[in-house]
Parts: C-alpha cells; structure tokens; sequence
C-alpha cells in the first residue's frame, strides 16, 4: 500500500518564463492557467515544461515573459479527446511558486520523485547506437480517487532492471522532466510538430523492498526515446 498520496509525486522545477498566461479550465468557480517555463539542463539545452497554476495560488499578471521563478508541486496527467483520438496531456500542476529578482544558478533546477504502479508491461528496445531503453507507464495515485499515468523512460542499467517488472508492481523513482520535439505523420500525409514529455529516471527501486540490490542507479542525463504526445 503507497502511504501518503500527496507524497507520491514531487516535482520541482526553476527556470524562465517563455510564453504568456493562458486561460485552461474552470472548476467550481476556481479558474486555472498555464504557462511555459524553460527549465536549464546540466547540458546547455533546455527543457520547456508546461505549468498550471490556480488563480488563487498567485496573480498571474506577475508571471511575465522572462520572469524567474521556482515551481513546486505535482506532474499530473490529463486526457484530451479531439479529432485525432485520445491524446495524454501532462503538466507540472504548481502548489508553491518562489519568484526570484534575477536569474540565478541552480544546482539542481528539475526533480521529480514518483512513487506508483507499473500499469503497462515496460517495453525493453536499444538505439542504433546500442543504448538500452526501457519505456515504462506509471499509475500515480492523488486524492479523490484519482491517477496520474505518467511515461518514464530508463536506461543502461535501470532498462535491464526495469525490462522485468510487471503490471501491478509498486516502484519509487527519481528524475527529472524532459520535453523532446518530434514529428507525427497523419494518414493524410500531413506532418505535424509535437512535443513529447516524459520522465528521465536517474534512479529507481522496488518499492515494497529494502534490498540494495533492487535499486539501480544511471548517470544517463540526456534521452532519446519514443514519444508520448502532449499539446
């Protein structure tokens, strides 16, 4: 049994606002937005991360193109039905947001901690590269009954760890964010620009076990896998 729900998905992330306020949804009177940020990696790339905020949480008026900020809260999935099917919407859902006078250095500036259930057998492929991949879809329970399915992606070592387990198995894991771009062609012939948004697991283990050698830990920082479409 996972323990406390708001525990099993922590997300934090710090960056710069790259796109105005948008109005989302609505429930029971309280109104909700989104927002770009662009999140820094180790590397000199970035990752653009959707954000939505509650209009009680903070005027979103302050949140301007290119304001600096820090966001807490929780990576949620949403389904979108539209004439192309079933698509996965995700987005960090902000709980807390720290505003910073001037850009800044972060050490660590995108984490996540999940803990969850595998709710699809992972799927275990290599790159022409030979870099080993594992696609895994997480359950993450929150309040009300509800989940958050969430696409993870392993690698090196934690593929090889990840490749065996089974749906209904409990697993913690630790990583961060990443958005990729890609395209998708249409049966029309039509091309289109997606954006696909995952987690990069750094580390992970069994989550109903104490053994060390269920854990398994991958200095991989950068991901190539197969998308999960997203707006």
């Amino acid at each position: 049994m996972v323990g406390n729900i708001m525990d099993n998905n922590i997300a934090t992330i710090s960056g710069k606002v790259v796109s105005n306020v948008e109005f989302s949804h609505e429930v029971y009177g309280e109104g909700f937005y989104y927002f770009m940020l662009e999140v820094p990696r180790l590397s000199d790339s970035s990752d653009k991360i959707p954000v939505t905020i509650s209009e009680r949480l903070t005027n979103k008026d302050k949140l301007e193109i290119g304001t600096i900020i820090e966001v807490e809260g929780q990576f949620r999935s949403y389904n979108s039905y539209n004439n192309e099917g079933n698509r996965l919407l995700l987005t960090v859902f902000a709980r807390e947001i720290i505003f910073f006078d001037e850009e800044k250095k972060i050490k660590n500036p995108n984490q996540i901690y999940l803990n969850g259930f595998v709710c699809k057998k992972p799927i275990y492929r290599t790159t022409p590269f030979g870099r080993e991949i594992t696609d895994i879809l997480l359950a993450v329970n929150r309040p009300y009954n509800k989940s958050d399915y969430i696409p993870c992606i392993a690698w090196g070592r934690n593929a090889r760890f990840s490749e065996s387990l089974e749906v209904g198995d409990n697993v913690r894991l630790w990583g961060r964010i990443q958005s990729r771009g890609y395209q998708k062609k249409l049966d029309s012939g039509e091309v289109l620009n997606r954006v696909a948004y995952e987690i990069s697991i750094s580390k992970m283990e069994m989550a109903d076990r104490d053994d060390e050698d269920n854990e398994t830990e991958s200095n991989e920082r950068e991901a190539q896998g197969e998308p999960f479409e997203n707006r």
